[in-house]
């Protein structure tokens, strides 16, 4: 049996990214009722916005969910003693290190998953003990790693040096991309771009339909000073160029980036002076569908993609 389904107990190795703005309970329950893995997104929400939406995706899915936690969470604690409150059986971290949290969740019955950009970060995450190591190269949207590792470089690198259950993350929005990913060494995917792009996704319309409409290299990775991250190219990342080429300084890029920037252009659909968070492949979409619509057609394209395999 597929290791990442084993440990999720979910149908297909199908994991969709806990992304801020996007990641609320309509969007995580309908991923998890569609045979995948959901995933409330704790980057954006208050404590006790978290816990309504704990709750409400317990009442939509009777299937496994779970919450990504940034560990760079100013309310950590609270986050976290939440999530063990309502009984949620697995935490997918991110943005820091996994050896502090890793026990705290695991004494608690929680599997734990943690998203890494290296080779270097994965052999921490072994150390740490966790469950799973999601291996995301820089063709994802938002937060990146420094190191600018494609995916394709990244999944094989981390799958020679670590033994727990590996999920491929960046780039991935097709059947044949899973397939990719399987070949090379994953034993399932996390998608964020793809799910983003959703009706049930809680991003404004306005941020959804500027995505469908993207071409290559519509998007960059830049705010390198303060946490790399990818944007769509649009007037605030115009004003990120400037100050970037002529050398302002990190205080000054926080300025420019001020309080609820990806909250403005994510949820609320300024797609001019707000912070356009998405990943490369969304070049590739060009539809708004259903989550169901979403795994019907990966589950299509997948088997298409391998009998082609078998042709060869």
């Amino acid at each position: 049996m597929n290791r990442v389904c084993h440990l999720f107990n979910i149908k297909y190795p199908i994991i969709q990214g806990g992304m801020v703005w996007c990641s609320g309970w309509r969007l995580a329950s309908a991923v998890s009722n569609a045979g995948g893995l959901g995933l409330l997104g704790a980057g954006s929400m208050h404590p006790e916005t978290l816990q309504e939406h704990i709750r409400k995706c317990k009442a939509a899915t009777e299937k496994p969910f779970g919450v990504n936690v940034p560990l760079m969470y100013p309310e950590l604690e609270k986050i976290m003693d939440i999530i063990v409150a309502e009984g949620v059986k697995i935490v997918f971290t991110s943005a820091g290190s996994p050896s502090k949290w890793t026990e705290f969740l695991h004494n608690a019955g929680i599997k734990v998953a943690h998203v890494i950009s290296s080779t270097r970060f994965a052999a921490k995450c072994e150390e740490a003990g966790v469950d799973a190591i999601v291996a995301e190269g820089f063709e994802a949207g938002g937060h990146n790693g420094r190191e600018e590792t494609t995916t394709f470089c990244l999944v094989p690198a981390v799958k020679r040096i670590c033994t727990v259950p590996l999920i491929a993350a960046g780039g991935i929005v097709t059947g044949e991309g899973i397939l990719a990913a399987q070949i090379l060494g994953a034993d399932g995917v996390q998608m964020g771009t793809r799910f983003a792009l959703t009706r049930e996704s809680s991003a404004h319309f306005s941020f959804k339909d500027r995505c469908l409409r993207l071409n290559e290299g519509d998007t960059i990775l830049t705010l390198k000073q303060l946490s790399p991250t990818r944007l769509v190219k649009n007037e605030f990342y115009r004003q990120v160029e400037e100050a970037e080429s002529r050398g302002a300084s990190a205080d000054e890029m926080r300025e420019l980036l001020g309080k609820g920037r990806a909250k403005k252009g994510i949820f609320e659909g300024d797609i001019f002076d707000g912070e356009l968070e998405i990943g490369q492949a969304a070049s590739m979409l060009r539809q708004l569908q259903t989550v169901n619509e979403v795994m019907e057609e990966l589950r299509s394209e997948y088997r298409q993609a391998k009998e082609r395999l078998m042709e060869l």
